[in-house]
């Protein structure tokens, strides 16, 4: 669960640190005194775009940190994960630590466990940790993309389902080259004769990895052989069998010195360093000896060598390419023949097909069952819902509509159909409820779906909103039976919903000269009947509305 959220110098709020509890926590305060902030600068932390305009105005920098307590059932995965990525682990693997900065040049960076992280990896794991419900998620509800997929989140069929999305790419990509086959014609013809052709050169010439190279290095010694023999040999005369050759010389002046130093110790350094280049000096020679003893320049390999360079040199003129890339483009010739080949093979590609779109429908069948199996499940659940949220007698139905070629998302297309009343015929939601009546179903659906959840966290902003009365306390009733399961963080205005909060957190901001500044703080009981009682009544708090709140305070 979130255990700490801190924040400095983000939009409105200059420094918060904010510790939460399990349970169900509301957060309350006037229009505009920033409760959204909260839920934006978490929404940072995990991943979300950043952007230099959140950070507090006079200041270059803001910083954002979450801490977490993992569950004990998502220790072992999540300590895995870490791993995995590269991440260290802190407090026996029990906690996390998720932070993001954005500076003033729009420059963003993200840590995990204090080690730099990507944006992805934040999101991946911003995503095992929390859940946001926006106050806009009932207009998603009304794409069909979104039903489908809140379906098979809620039944835990992402990963059949991204089995049998890939299972269709791979028969859509099959069934594209079929028909390439099928239409090419003479240009494929052609084009595999100039590639068999092309191929037999290649493979004549055999051009080896890092050949050009090596066989210039070659050229040059052989080549320049007399030169080399005839530098080496002048090096040798000078340096050991001249008449005043550097050895001859530098023997004597050591010897001068050597003797010296027997009357001055001071010399004896200097002497011992002429000594050591004499020693270098007899190497040197009897290296350039054992080289010319070996040297090889036979006139014939030049003769071979020089015929080979010209052969490589115009097979990469005439493909224009550098010799050094003759190799790479035999083996692009070889597997490109190969696979125009075997894509000509239109009987072979016809029971690939065949075999691909077996293997697509099992699959797709299988979550078709299953979709079936959790539709009818999860209307049940929100139509007993709808009965409480002033519904009486309205009911949801989830249609799955066969499609007859199948897609990437199955064999059927997903719908929500609605039934306002007793005795109405459910019909498509866009089509049917009110935004009163979407916003109730959208609160009824995320609430069922979020029961089976393994998310520890799950934050309500606003939704809500378009509800009040005998409504609004129903709508408590199932946010603070989901505390019981799960951390609930839920962004509020109604006085019904905030009274039955395990917690209250209220949001409010102040005016100190020029600066708007926004805080949050925990309420106690007292307080708590203040806040309540301003929700209750707006600006002026009487006796009356703090009655009214304590009873709603005391209901629970």
């Amino acid at each position: 669960m979130l255990q700490t959220l801190a924040l400095r110098d983000f939009v409105i709020v200059d420094h918060l640190e904010l510790d939460f509890a399990s349970g169900f926590t509301v957060l309350t305060g006037e229009t505009g005194a920033g409760k959204s902030i909260l839920l934006d600068a978490l929404g940072l932390v995990l991943g979300e775009r950043a952007d230099s305009s959140q950070i507090r105005e006079g200041s270059n920098r803001t910083e954002i940190s979450a801490l977490f307590r993992i569950a004990d059932q998502q220790i072992e995965h999540f300590n895995q994960w870490l791993d995995e990525q590269g991440f260290p682990t802190e407090d026996d693997g029990r906690s996390l630590l998720l932070k993001r900065t954005v500076e003033s040049n729009g420059r963003s960076r993200a840590f995990i466990n204090g080690s730099v992280a990507t944006l992805t990896q934040l999101r991946e794991a911003g995503d095992q940790l929390v859940d946001i419900h926006g106050q806009h998620a009932h207009q998603l509800l009304l794409k069909s993309g979104a039903q489908r997929e809140l379906l098979d989140r809620h039944a835990g069929l992402m990963p059949v389902v991204s089995e049998v999305a890939q299972a269709f790419k791979i028969l859509s990509d099959s069934r594209r080259r079929l028909a390439q086959a099928e239409n090419a014609g003479q240009d494929i013809e052609r084009e595999r004769e100039r590639l068999e052709w092309q191929l037999e050169e290649l493979s004549e010439l055999a051009p080896q990895e890092g050949e050009w190279d090596q066989i210039q290095v070659e050229h040059a010694r052989l080549a320049n052989g007399a030169k080399i023999i005839s530098g080496c040999q002048e090096t040798i005369d000078a340096l050991s069998e001249a008449d005043s050759s550097v050895e001859s010389v530098l023997a004597k002046v050591s010897s001068n010195l050597s003797a010296l130093a027997q009357h001055d110790a001071a010399l004896s350094e200097v002497s011992a360093t002429l000594e050591s280049a004499q020693i270098q000096i007899d190497e040197v020679v009897h290296s350039l000896n054992r080289y010319l003893q070996k040297l090889d320049l036979d006139p014939a390999r030049l003769s071979e060598v020089e015929e080979r360079m010209q052969a490589l040199h115009s097979a990469a003129r005439k493909y224009r390419i550098e010799a050094n890339d003759l190799p790479k483009l035999l083996l692009e010739t070889t597997e490109r023949l190969e696979a125009l080949t075997a894509s000509q093979n239109i009987e072979a590609l016809r029971e690939k097909v065949k075999q691909e779109e077996s293997s697509y429908l099992k699959l797709a069948k299988q979550l078709s069952q299953k979709r079936n199996k959790a539709a009818l499940e999860l209307g049940k659940l929100v139509t007993e819902a709808m009965q409480h949220l002033s519904m009486a007698g309205g009911q949801l139905e989830i249609g799955l509509t066969p499609l007859p070629e199948g897609g990437s998302n199955g064999l059927e297309q997903i719908e929500f159909l609605v039934a306002g009343h007793a005795g109405s015929t459910p019909r498509p939601l866009a089509k049917v409820a009110s935004g009163g009546e979407l916003a109730r179903i959208s609160l009824a659906i995320s609430v069922i779906t979020s029961k089976a959840s393994f998310t520890p966290t799950l934050i309500f902003d606003e939704v809500d909103a378009g509800i009040g009365g005998a409504v609004a306390e129903t709508v408590g009733k199932l946010l603070r039976q989901l505390g019981e399961s799960h951390q609930i963080l839920c962004v509020t205005h109604l006085p019904q919903v905030a009274a039955q909060g395990n917690h209250h957190l209220k949001v409010s901001k102040s005016q100190n000269g020029d600066t708007t500044l926004s805080q949050v703080i925990p309420l106690s009981r007292a307080d708590r009947v203040e806040e309540i009682a301003r929700m209750l009544g707006g600006a002026t708090i009487t006796d009356t509305t703090r009655r009214h709140a304590r009873e709603l305070l005391e209901q629970h």
